[in-house]
């Protein structure tokens, strides 16, 4: 895959404070020391698998991460975006300003909600609250009369939900996130979803919640969220302890896999060299 002006040798950031990664599932790196911030990248990675030629719309830092080493690695039909109005190959570094960027095709707004209302893009954007069924909040916290926040608005959470494909991104787990209850609906949950009908809702998934403590997905018969894996260094009970309402937790949690030594590569020297990951997940 051709590169935007080839990858960045500029060092990352220090490795003092790394934690090994375990064994099994790990893919040979027991002896090689992986972050809590690459753990979650390759988690974010992990929620585009199997996706093939759709539109990734990765929002943040650790998810534009993740989404541009799927693509290298084991996705290369995602279609990937400049963040601005064309598609592009890669890959490329984030935050970089000055590098060149082969440009795949143009997509001006027309395009781009056609591409959205067919459902064919995942999405993965933040919450400042979400809920059990996947309910999102990032418009205000507090009453609608007198919001104790104002945040970024509905924006164009409530088409993503139910036209495309959602993932979320969290970096601090806590129970002023994960809530009984969001204050107001943004982003639609699975129980809203299946209130609209199968025609409205055709194209409603939720696949992932990804978070600085672990994985969530909503794998259970009635579509409320379920604990998928732990980052390494964290145990069930401390995220049960970080969620606001009761999380389904199977007997059975595994531990997030680490990178690959090719994708541990592609993230310390290709897709982020300058260590962004590191400063939105800092090592505990």
């Amino acid at each position: 895959m051709s590169a935007g002006g080839g990858p960045d040798s500029t060092p990352g950031p220090e490795t003092a404070g790394r934690s090994r990664a375990g064994a099994g599932a790990n893919h040979g790196l027991a002896a090689d020391l992986v972050t809590r911030a690459e753990y979650c990248v390759v988690a974010v990675a992990e929620c585009f698998r199997g996706d093939g030629e759709i539109l990734a719309n990765p929002i943040g830092t650790i998810p534009m991460i993740g989404g541009r080493v799927a693509r290298a690695s084991f996705e290369p039909d995602l279609v990937m975006t400049d963040g601005e109005a064309t598609f592009v190959s890669g890959p490329y570094p984030v935050g970089a300003t000055d590098t060149v960027k082969v440009v795949e095709a143009w997509n001006p707004y027309r395009s781009m909600f056609d591409m959205v209302w067919s459902g064919r893009r995942h999405v993965m954007m933040g919450a400042s609250q979400i809920d059990r069924f996947g309910n999102q909040n990032f418009a205000f916290v507090g009453s609608w009369e007198q919001p104790k926040a104002q945040l970024l608005g509905f924006r164009g959470a409530p088409g993503n939900t139910i036209q495309n494909t959602t993932s979320y991104w969290i970096p601090n787990h806590s129970p002023k996130v994960f809530v009984p209850k969001v204050d107001v609906v943004t982003g639609v949950g699975y129980d809203r979803a299946a209130a609209l009908g199968p025609e409205a809702s055709r194209y409603h998934e939720i696949r992932r919640v990804v978070t600085n403590l672990g994985v969530l997905d909503f794998a259970t018969p009635d579509h409320t969220m379920r604990l998928h894996s732990v980052h390494p260094g964290v145990s069930v009970d401390e995220i049960v302890a970080a969620t606001g309402f009761d999380l389904v937790v199977p007997d059975d949690v595994g531990e997030t896999r680490a990178p690959t030594p090719d994708e541990l590569e592609l993230i310390q020297h290709v897709v982020d060299p300058h260590g962004l990951r590191e400063q939105e997940v800092p090592t505990p």
